[in-house]
């Protein structure tokens, strides 16, 4: 008895820690990001605007039909964790690892992203760790893949005018560069994951390791080098894969992303229905790609700031937009944040009880 009192009382400062720092980094990103909307509040919101809004049957069915999708987007993802682990995944387990990733995404930079940890999620849900790496590789190619496709097709459905020549001055001159230098290095990298991925694996990861052998790339070198052996890895798994494979993984993929953009479409229905929705869903692209570069957590603050600016012409009102805003962001990114807190305590306790051998 005395031995579990002792014991228990050791570990006590190292849980405290834990919980501090999951503390910490939940309430960093709501606190850049509250601040950032309190400050929009105090420059554009007025008063009228909120008593002009009058939450009516059409503006509840609305925000309802934003979560539900934002529900959409979790079966997407939740459906290709399944499919990429040829449903050795539960649908539980799955979305559990989809919620986790989603968690991280969160309180990371956007450039890290949910699948920083990915193959850790998946390692710990029974994914044997080499394979889960290549696994969370291939969700990258799948998601860069995506945006690569859609953006073409964004540019021809839409007016460019509609998307970046619309007032606001240096603004759009601003958000046109960040978007098409940003489009061009997921680009490459996109290129760079198929060819190391579908075409020549062996070439590329040779010339990786060429190229940052030069002595001013020379210490990322052996991260390079890791990377090349899981594109290599992940190459010899996917060109075994038959196409009704790749069409699935591709479709919830699509799914997953399409959902989260008409999260916005919905929320314009309800407060700004005159708006014009191919539009509302074409500047989501914009949107995304811009924040991929964000530095803050899950660009809190940014998000904000960046959706209010940019949409704010299609409602002539900042009031509006601001309201639009902060519903877009409880819905795709606070309630995330919740989620993962409530779930990350219990796996990480029940992960230390496994034992990690097995799985690696």
């Amino acid at each position: 008895m005395s031995t579990t009192v002792t014991k228990n009382k050791n570990n006590t400062p190292s849980e405290r820690r834990q919980v501090l720092g999951l503390l910490w980094k939940i309430f960093l990103p709501m606190a850049i990001g509250i601040g950032v909307v309190m400050w929009l509040f105090h420059r554009e919101f007025n008063p009228e605007v909120w008593d002009s809004i009058h939450f009516d049957a059409r503006v509840i069915a609305c925000i309802l039909l934003a979560w539900l999708f934002m529900i959409g987007r979790d079966v997407g993802l939740t459906w290709r964790f399944r499919a990429l682990t040829d449903h050795q995944l539960s649908w539980r387990k799955a979305l559990k690892v989809d919620m986790l990733c989603e968690f991280t995404s969160c309180v990371t930079p956007s450039a890290v992203g949910g699948s920083a940890l990915g193959m850790v999620y998946l390692n710990r849900e029974g994914i044997e760790f080499g394979r889960a790496t290549t696994l969370m590789m291939t969700t990258l190619f799948l998601d860069e893949f995506f945006f690569v496709l859609s953006i073409p097709v964004i540019m021809l459905l839409v007016p460019y005018s509609e998307l970046f020549d619309f007032g606001h001055g240096s603004f759009t001159v601003g958000l046109q560069s960040v978007f098409w230098g940003v489009y061009a290095i997921v680009f490459l990298w996109t290129s760079i994951l198929f060819f190391g991925i579908i075409i020549r694996p062996h070439g590329i990861h040779r010339f990786l390791n060429w190229l940052f052998n030069f002595r001013l790339l020379r210490k990322w070198a052996p991260k390079v080098d890791q990377l090349g052996q899981n594109m290599e890895a992940t190459g010899r798994d996917l060109r075994k894969r038959p196409l009704r494979w790749w069409l699935e993984t591709f479709g919830a993929t699509a799914l997953s992303w399409s959902s989260r953009y008409l999260v916005v479409n919905a929320l314009f229905l309800g407060f700004a229905p005159h708006a014009d929705q191919l539009i509302v869903f074409a500047r989501q692209f914009v949107v995304w790609i811009c924040l991929m570069i964000s530095p803050t957590p899950g660009s809190a603050g940014i998000s904000e700031w960046l959706f209010t600016t940019y949409y704010g012409d299609l409602i002539h009102s900042a009031g509006i937009a601001l309201i639009i805003a902060l519903f877009w962001r409880i819905i795709s990114y606070y309630i995330y944040l919740l989620v993962g807190a409530c779930i990350l305590p219990s796996w990480i306790r029940d992960s230390f009880r496994k034992s990690p051998r097995n799985n690696l």
